[in-house]
């Protein structure tokens, strides 16, 4: 999942379906104490999406994120200790503990907003930065903005907010852009691009005329870093030097090879002509791997997210050689998020070896290191 809209307030769970938490908004029943997944359907569209997204072939259908076409040449004489590596990094003047990145997922409702919740106090216990879902809902129905706020459980991690790009089209302009940062204790804004999964979308906007000009007004007057993102069809090198030019000042790929939000969006719609349709762009988008290279030739020293599909920490460890300065995980992430604290814990400490150990296997003590290795070979 890479990014989300509406829906519900915060979250209780020691409350029932149908109880009031103080702002005429019910609370969802879930289906355990530690699940934070409601245990019925609620009609709402966040949760809808995590539903597909856990539940259904919602990944692209003859599109892989390309990583499989490299490999790293194995060194058996690292010279160095294993527990002498470091992740240590730095992203747009933040510090940070790795070199890893929550995507922006969800939130927006009750069950979201606490997967929110539970997603921040990862990040913040292991040392990776964390993007929410798209906060326009927020901004537009004050009752929602406890299930994006975050700062509170993470207060020393980067956080990115994040709205959709063509809302800029749709009346949001600079202060709705400040309030979205501001909701969310945000350090930096992204704006996404999800122009397919608007047309698949039953509330789509599609006004996507005239983009560049405004991304680079908001880039221009807004007071914290902003960046764009796709959702997982990929920005080639070309779309990146123009967003770099337009004054953004980092882009996250987010390339094909995960989740297809035509898929997604296909299991919502009602239009049998749409849903169809959707089957024709199963297989569309920029393999990850191809966007992070593009991007990097075009803006050497552009900052750069590599998302999209990632799997593991070798993964991770293939977007930082490409050139990326921070790898994405999203839906991976979901279904341990959803399940309980442990899970997710696991799960990231899981991406932390993983990335250490292939490391260690070609020698780089640190991510100077791995990014200027000449053992990452393409197949």
């Amino acid at each position: 999942m890479n990014h989300t809209p509406e829906e519900a307030g915060p979250y209780d769970a020691n409350r029932q379906s149908g109880a009031d938490h103080g702002n005429g908004l019910p609370i969802v029943e879930v289906s355990d104490k530690k699940s934070l997944l409601p245990a019925s359907r609620t009609g709402e569209r966040k949760i809808e999406h995590v539903r597909l997204c856990l539940n259904e072939e919602v990944g692209g259908v003859g599109v892989t994120t390309g990583f499989e076409h490299y490999r790293f040449r194995h060194n058996a004489l690292p010279e160095l200790n294993f527990d002498d590596i470091s992740l240590q990094t730095t992203f747009l003047e933040r510090e940070l503990r790795t070199p890893l990145l929550i995507s922006s997922m969800t939130g927006g409702s009750a069950a979201t907003g606490a997967i929110n919740a539970r997603l921040a106090e990862a990040a913040q216990r292991r040392g990776w930065a964390l993007g929410v879902g798209s906060v326009r809902a927020a901004v537009e129905r004050s009752e929602l903005t406890e299930t994006f706020y975050v700062r509170d459980k993470a207060p020393d991690i980067p956080v990115i907010a994040n709205i959709g790009a063509v809302q800029l089209s749709y009346g949001f302009g600079i202060e709705e852009c400040r309030r979205a940062v501001d909701i969310a204790g945000a350090d930096f804004l992204v704006l996404h691009l999800n122009g397919l999964q608007e047309v698949f979308q039953p509330e789509g906007n599609t006004g996507f005329a005239s983009l560049l000009s405004q991304i680079a007004k908001v880039c221009r007057a807004l007071e914290v870093p902003v960046g764009v993102k796709e959702v997982g069809w990929g920005i080639d090198g070309d779309t990146a030097a123009h967003l770099y030019n337009a004054g953004v000042a980092f882009v996250d790929v987010a390339g094909a090879g995960g989740t297809s939000w035509s898929q997604v969006e296909k299991f919502r719609s009602r239009d049998p002509i749409r849903r169809a349709a959707a089957e024709a762009f199963a297989d569309w988008g920029t393999p990850t791997a191809d966007c992070i290279a593009e991007v990097r030739a075009v803006s050497p020293k552009g900052a750069l997210i590599g998302s999209g599909g990632l799997k593991h920490g070798v993964d991770a460890a293939k977007a930082l050689a490409l050139g990326a300065d921070l790898a994405g995980f999203g839906r991976n992430l979901l279904g341990p998020a959803v399940d309980s604290e442990e899970a997710l814990d696991a799960a990231l400490a899981q991406v932390e070896l993983e990335l250490k150990i292939a490391m260690f296997g070609i020698g780089a003590p640190d991510l100077a290191t791995l990014r200027g290795t000449s053992r990452l070979i393409r197949k």
